[in-house]
């Protein structure tokens, strides 16, 4: 494979630097000063996410959705337990409680999918957003914020009591507010974090419990379904979890569902098998991550400019050429915890490749927040003003993978 232009030589960094603790922390602790304080919604509580990449301006104070609520959690708790600035935990302990108080339903249990300032607007019950919800719980339960000490088993509890199904080793992906009717649709993607959240509650608690659900669906996802796919990890599938090949054909670009594989899927779940691998005891975890690995650099980077293309037809050919800072992100952290497992240098090249790749096109100058989305030729695709998700979680979480793997 083609390896990267160069980086002018004003913005070059080294593989050491991209490795060191002291320069990751920092680019947390920056990726957070885009947001904070502003983020913070004084008038409804919990945090606003709507900010437009380039210029910064909130454009919506309003939307409040579960999954960015649960994702600013996780970047705040994370960058307090790497010992960021004192405002973080605050700022963690405000998100708990906009979760547990407001996005909770307390007459029927669960959490509403999105909210217009405190008054929900849709409240299906969704695995996924559940599943950050978790995650969010256990990475505040980390740092020692009481309620989500208290909380983070009720609400696994309710994952295993509403969207688990044991036939399968998987979760349901959504219901109705009342819990009485369920969507027809499986989806990996809510799994793929059901368990990233697993393994956040087992680091947080140590309870067994946790880790062998995150094992199951690992198991579940990655190998029992992939040997009808050649390896590869399929996004869609029926109720009683067959392939579904035609879900989505004319939507390649969906936010939860898009046709197509996903080359920063492959690679997410290359991480979170290496991830796995530090705590269990299965030979196939980390051969299964690093063909995974493999995978999303085959069908997936593009060799001449760099950068993941967003989806894969059946075929293997390029479909949506889009290129998302996600796929990237997930990328770095899933080469550091390989290069980690494994002590192979190849997954160092990498995790300096798509660095240097970050770096060039898919950070912004100044701030140093990420676009979400780049062309085909690496040129910024102005923000989306829709209801917004990624408030830096995924390359907070490369960081984050970073330091844990090379320390």
């Amino acid at each position: 494979m083609h390896l990267l232009r160069s980086i002018p030589e004003d913005n070059a960094m080294t593989g050491n630097q991209y490795r060191d603790d002291d320069w990751l922390k920092n680019e947390v602790e920056r990726l957070l000063e885009f947001y904070y304080p502003n983020c913070l919604d004084d008038v409804h509580g919990g945090y606003i996410a709507q900010f437009d990449e380039a210029s910064g301006e909130c454009y919506d104070p309003d939307s409040k959705h579960l999954v960015a609520t649960a994702r600013f959690v996780t970047n705040f708790a994370v960058a307090d337990q790497l010992g960021g600035p004192e405002w973080c935990r605050p700022a963690a302990e405000r998100g708990v409680d906009f979760l547990l108080d407001v996005h909770r339903d307390s007459e029927h249990g669960g959490f509403h999918w999105l909210l217009d300032g405190t008054g929900p607007v849709d409240s299906r019950r969704v695995c996924y957003g559940h599943a950050f919800v978790l995650l969010a719980l256990s990475r505040a339960a980390e740092i020692g914020i009481g309620r989500a000490q208290s909380d983070l088993g009720s609400v696994s509890d309710l994952i295993d009591e509403r969207f688990w199904e044991a036939d399968y080793g998987l979760c349901a992906s959504e219901y109705d507010r009342e819990w009485t009717s369920a969507d027809s649709y499986r989806g990996q993607n809510a799994n793929m974090h059901t368990c990233e959240a697993m393994i956040a509650a087992y680091e947080a608690t140590s309870d067994t419990r946790y880790l062998d659900r995150a094992m199951t669906i690992a198991d579940s996802l990655t190998r029992d379904l992939t040997a009808e796919t050649d390896g590869l990890i399929w996004e869609h599938y029926t109720a009683d979890w067959e392939h579904d090949f035609e879900y989505n054909p004319d939507d390649p670009t969906h936010t939860f569902r898009p046709w197509g594989y996903q080359p920063g899927h492959q690679i997410e779940w290359a991480k979170l098998l290496a991830v796995l691998d530090r705590h269990a005891d299965a030979s196939w975890l980390v051969p299964r991550a690093e063909e995974l690995f493999d995978a999303a650099i085959e069908y997936g980077w593009d060799d001449d400019r760099g950068g993941f293309y967003y989806s894969f037809d059946l075929d293997g050919e390029p479909l949506v050429t889009d290129k998302y800072s996600w796929e990237v992100a997930e990328a770095i952290g899933a080469a550091a915890v390989l290069a980690d497992r494994t002590d192979r240098d190849r997954y160092l090249e990498w995790y300096d490749r798509f660095w240097d790749y970050a770096e060039e096109y898919m950070i912004a100058p100044g701030a140093r927040n990420w676009y979400t989305k780049v062309t085909e030729t690496n040129e910024p695709v102005p923000t989306t003003r829709g209801v917004a998700v990624e408030p830096g979680y995924h390359p907070i979480g490369a960081c984050f993978e970073g330091i844990r793997s090379f320390s």
